[in-house]
C-alpha cells in the first residue's frame, strides 16, 4: 500500500510518497497553494506538478492522500479542492484538511495538541482530548497574519518610513532595509511597494533584517519582536482556553520558518505560554509537516477518518 501526504501551505508545497509503514519513498516541492490566496487554477497548477513528480519514476497507485492546505476550512473550500482533485484526474480517497492540522499530526502524533504555524502568515490550531478543534488567525495578510514574516516585515518598512518623517525614532532597519532592497532613500519605497507590486513573500523576507538588528541592540527591531511574539503567545492562548486545556499537560508545536529564522521569538513565546499552560510544553517542530499528511493518508486509507470538530 501506498499513500501521498500533501502541506499545500502559502510558501511553498510539499508532496511524500510513503508506504504502509510511513516510510518515505519520494518527495516532490512546489510553490505556494493557498486556496484564498493565489486562486483555485494556481492551487491546481501546484497540485498536478507536485504530483505528477513525485510518482514519475515509482509504479505504484496511492490507496488514499491526504491534503493539507492553507485557506481551507470551510465546506465549500474542501468541495473546490475536491473538484481540483478530479480534474487532476485522481479518483484515490482524498483527505481534505487545513494545513495547521497536518502540522499538529506531525509534531503531536493523535493526542491533544497545539501548533503554531509562523511562516508567511500566521495561525494557531488545537485539539483537545474529546476531539474538539479550535483555531485563532490564519486571516491573511490584509486581515491578521499578526507575528507571521510579512507582518514583521511590514513592521519593519513603517519603522523605515517614520523614521524618515520624523514620526517615529532612528533605527538601524533603515539602513539593512534600503541595502537590501537595492534603494538610496525611503522615498522609493512608494514605487517598489505599490508600483512594482512587491511581493509579500519579498516584504516577509525582510524579518530576518529585524532579527540581525535587534540583536545588535536596536531598541526598534526588538519592539517588533517583542509584540510579534505577544501576538503568536495570544493566538494560541486564545484556542487553548476555548479547548479548556489551560490545566492539562500537552506539547504546543511551534513550525514555520520564523521560528527557526528567529529564535528568540521561539524562546520569548515558549515563556509567554508557560503562563497560560504551565505543564504544556513547546517544542520546534523537528520532521516536515507533511510527514502528518502522510499518517493521516495511512489512516485514510484504512477506514473512515474524523477531523476534529470546530467548537
Amino acid at each position: 500500500m501506498h499513500v501521498l501526504g500533501i502541506d499545500a501551505g502559502g510558501t511553498k508545497t510539499v508532496c511524500l510518497l510513503a508506504d504502509e509503514k510511513g516510510t518515505v519513498l519520494a518527495d516532490a516541492r512546489g510553490g505556494g497553494a493557498n486556496l484564498q490566496s493565489v486562486g483555485e487554477l494556481e492551487v491546481e497548477k501546484v497540485l498536478h506538478g507536485v504530483m505528477d513528480a513525485v510518482l514519475a519514476n515509482c509504479d505504484v497507485r496511492p490507496a488514499a492522500i491526504c491534503l493539507g492546505i492553507a485557506g481551507v476550512d470551510r465546506p465549500s473550500d474542501a468541495a473546490t479542492v475536491h473538484s481540483i482533485m478530479r480534474r487532476i484526474g485522481s479518483n484515490t480517497r482524498t483527505l481534505v484538511v487545513n494545513d495547521a492540522l497536518v502540522a499538529l499530526e506531525a509534531g503531536a502524533g493523535e493526542g491533544p495538541g497545539v501548533v503554531l504555524v509562523a511562516g508567511t502568515g500566521s495561525i494557531a490550531y488545537g485539539r483537545n482530548g474529546a476531539e474538539q478543534a479550535a483555531r485563532a488567525g490564519g486571516w491573511g495578510y490584509l486581515l491578521g497574519d499578526e507575528g507571521g514574516g510579512f507582518w514583521i516585515g511590514r513592521a519593519a518598512l513603517s519603522a523605515v518610513v517614520r523614521q524618515f518623517d520624523g514620526r517615529g525614532p532612528s533605527t538601524r532597519l533603515t539602513e539593512l532595509v534600503l541595502t537590501q532592497m537595492g534603494l538610496t532613500s525611503p522615498t522609493e519605497l512608494i514605487h517598489e511597494i505599490y508600483y512594482r507590486d512587491l511581493h509579500r513573500h519579498a516584504i516577509a523576507g525582510l524579518a530576518a533584517l529585524v532579527q540581525g538588528a535587534a540583536e545588535a541592540g536596536d531598541a526598534v527591531a526588538g519592539h517588533i519582536l517583542s509584540r510579534a511574539g505577544t501576538e503568536l503567545a495570544a493566538a494560541a492562548a486564545s484556542v487553548i482556553t476555548r479547548l479548556g486545556m489551560r490545566g492539562d499537560a500537552f506539547p504546543v508545536i511551534l513550525a514555520g520558518g520564523i521560528f527557526r529564522g528567529i529564535p528568540s521569538l521561539a524562546t520569548d513565546v515558549s515563556q509567554r505560554l508557560s503562563e497560560v499552560a504551565p505543564r504544556a510544553s513547546a517544542r520546534l517542530l523537528e520532521v516536515e509537516p507533511a510527514i502528518g499528511a502522510v499518517r493521516l493518508a495511512l489512516a485514510a486509507a484504512r477506514g473512515p477518518v474524523t477531523v476534529p470538530a470546530y467548537i
